[in-house]
Protein backbone atom coordinates (compact mmCIF):
# COMPACT_ATOMS: atom_id res chain seq x y z
CA UNK A 1 0.00 0.00 0.00
CA UNK A 2 0.86 3.87 -0.57
CA UNK A 3 -0.07 4.59 2.74
CA UNK A 4 2.31 2.40 4.23
CA UNK A 5 5.20 4.05 2.53
CA UNK A 6 4.78 6.72 3.75
CA UNK A 7 4.65 5.87 7.25
CA UNK A 8 8.21 4.20 6.65
CA UNK A 9 9.74 7.00 5.36
CA UNK A 10 8.69 9.21 7.98
CA UNK A 11 9.38 6.77 10.97
CA UNK A 12 12.75 6.34 9.61
CA UNK A 13 13.18 10.12 9.58
CA UNK A 14 11.97 10.86 13.06
CA UNK A 15 9.69 13.57 11.71
CA UNK A 16 6.10 13.12 13.37
CA UNK A 17 6.01 17.41 13.37
CA UNK A 18 6.20 17.20 9.62
CA UNK A 19 2.76 18.09 7.97
CA UNK A 20 2.57 14.92 5.58
CA UNK A 21 2.88 12.96 9.13
CA UNK A 22 0.17 14.22 10.80
CA UNK A 23 -2.46 14.25 8.40
CA UNK A 24 -1.46 10.44 7.83
CA UNK A 25 -1.88 10.35 11.41
CA UNK A 26 -5.09 11.99 11.29
CA UNK A 27 -6.43 10.16 8.06
CA UNK A 28 -5.67 6.44 9.91
CA UNK A 29 -7.70 8.14 13.14
CA UNK A 30 -10.72 8.95 10.56
CA UNK A 31 -10.39 5.76 9.21
CA UNK A 32 -10.92 3.91 12.82
CA UNK A 33 -13.36 6.17 14.30
CA UNK A 34 -15.15 5.60 11.03
CA UNK A 35 -15.35 1.42 11.34
CA UNK A 36 -16.13 2.18 15.21
CA UNK A 37 -19.15 4.28 14.12
CA UNK A 38 -20.64 1.90 11.98
CA UNK A 39 -21.09 -0.62 14.76
CA UNK A 40 -22.04 2.15 17.22
CA UNK A 41 -24.12 4.41 15.90
CA UNK A 42 -25.36 6.38 18.78
CA UNK A 43 -21.97 6.95 20.00
CA UNK A 44 -21.98 10.53 19.96
CA UNK A 45 -19.02 11.31 21.71
CA UNK A 46 -16.77 9.56 18.94
CA UNK A 47 -18.89 11.19 16.52
CA UNK A 48 -17.79 14.73 18.26
CA UNK A 49 -14.25 13.41 17.82
CA UNK A 50 -14.54 12.33 14.56
CA UNK A 51 -15.91 15.79 13.45
CA UNK A 52 -12.59 17.30 15.66
CA UNK A 53 -10.17 15.56 13.67
CA UNK A 54 -12.15 15.98 10.12
CA UNK A 55 -11.46 19.91 11.19
CA UNK A 56 -7.75 19.74 12.47
CA UNK A 57 -7.06 17.57 8.95
CA UNK A 58 -8.82 20.01 6.80
CA UNK A 59 -6.75 23.07 8.41
CA UNK A 60 -3.36 20.99 7.74
CA UNK A 61 -4.41 20.26 4.13
CA UNK A 62 -5.55 24.03 3.75
CA UNK A 63 -2.27 25.49 5.07
CA UNK A 64 -0.44 22.86 3.33
CA UNK A 65 -2.29 24.19 -0.34
CA UNK A 66 -1.66 27.72 0.70
CA UNK A 67 2.28 26.68 1.07
CA UNK A 68 3.21 24.53 -1.28
CA UNK A 69 1.07 23.33 -4.19
CA UNK A 70 3.46 20.26 -5.25
CA UNK A 71 3.75 18.33 -1.84
CA UNK A 72 -0.39 18.72 -0.88
CA UNK A 73 -0.85 17.47 -4.47
CA UNK A 74 1.85 14.36 -3.78
CA UNK A 75 -0.24 14.39 -0.20
CA UNK A 76 -3.47 14.32 -1.88
CA UNK A 77 -2.49 11.81 -4.44
CA UNK A 78 -0.75 9.15 -2.20
CA UNK A 79 -3.93 9.00 0.12
CA UNK A 80 -6.90 9.47 -2.16
CA UNK A 81 -8.48 11.63 0.68
CA UNK A 82 -9.65 15.11 -1.83
CA UNK A 83 -10.30 15.50 -5.20
CA UNK A 84 -7.09 17.87 -6.80
CA UNK A 85 -8.72 21.33 -6.64
CA UNK A 86 -8.21 23.37 -9.88
CA UNK A 87 -9.05 26.83 -10.33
Amino acid sequence: MVKNSIISINSQEKNTGSIEFQVFCFTNKIQRLTSHLELHTKDFLSQRGLRKILGKRQRLLSYLANKNKVRYKELISQLGIRKIKTR
